[in-house]
């Protein structure tokens, strides 16, 4: 298996159990340029909350968009939103990627802002 398979593999592992807990998930998707985070419902078919680095807004204020200050700023903002949506308790969906880095920055970031997860 390629770097992509094995991914993928975790992702599918950890959805399938967010789904037996039928919970709200905080999704996360990184690219090496941009981190993306999406607030869903327990079914999959709304987008809550939704917030990037290649949002207007966050990209103004941030010096670069591949670093762990613009995920923590990805982690505050998806919070707020989320929080304004009325979603105070999610399941984290990493999305098959290792909890370090950026991806742990915005975890830190959206429970420090107010998010339970």
């Amino acid at each position: 298996m390629d770097k992509k398979q094995t991914r993928m593999k975790r992702a599918l592992k950890v959805r399938s159990q967010i789904k037996k807990l039928n919970a709200i998930r905080l999704s996360i998707h990184k690219t090496s340029q941009h981190i993306y985070a999406q607030v869903i419902s327990e079914d999959g078919t709304v987008t809550l909350a939704s917030a990037s680095t290649n949002q207007a807004e966050l990209k103004a204020d941030l010096k670069g968009t591949s670093n762990i200050i613009a995920a923590s700023a990805v982690g505050k903002r998806i919070a707020e939103k989320a929080l304004a949506a009325g979603v105070t308790e999610v399941a984290f969906d990493r999305s098959g990627f290792k909890y370090h880095g950026r991806v742990k920055a915005l975890a830190d970031a959206a429970r420090e802002a107010g998010l339970k997860f």
